[in-house]
């Protein structure tokens, strides 16, 4: 698996939240895939976000020392295939369109949100 996941820049993202709960509900709506709530020490609980073997992923995290943000790195949620289904569940889950779905190019498709926390996040398809 390391060996893999070193093919990729992006390795890991925490993504921090006030609401782990509320946070898990939205990306699970978002995703279309279920985000466990997951224990890593006693009382330290975070959202495991969907990956497969060798894929880089993430996951949602308490905001202790970090705090959700509308600046700094767009990371990209992959939504293949569903993108006009995730931009509904965004608003329906207590986030905000920032930028309505368009075309990137020939890098497919994108639309750039708020989350239900308050972070800034693109979600992508290479389909409309």
């Amino acid at each position: 698996m390391l060996r893999a996941m070193m093919k990729n820049t992006l390795c890991w993202t925490e993504i921090p939240v006030i609401k782990l709960d509320r946070a898990i509900a939205f990306y699970s709506a978002v995703l279309g895939a279920k985000v466990p709530k997951e224990t890593a020490e006693p009382g330290i609980e975070y959202g495991l976000l969907p990956w497969t073997d060798g894929a880089a992923s993430g996951s949602l995290h308490l905001a202790t020392g970090n705090e959700p943000s509308l600046k700094g790195p767009l990371i990209y949620l992959s939504v293949e295939g569903r993108l006009d289904d995730a931009i509904r569940m965004t608003a329906e889950k207590g986030g905000r369109i920032v930028e309505g779905k368009h075309q990137i190019g020939p890098h497919g498709f994108r639309a750039v949100i708020v989350d239900s926390e308050g972070n800034r996040l693109a979600l992508h398809s290479m389909k409309p």
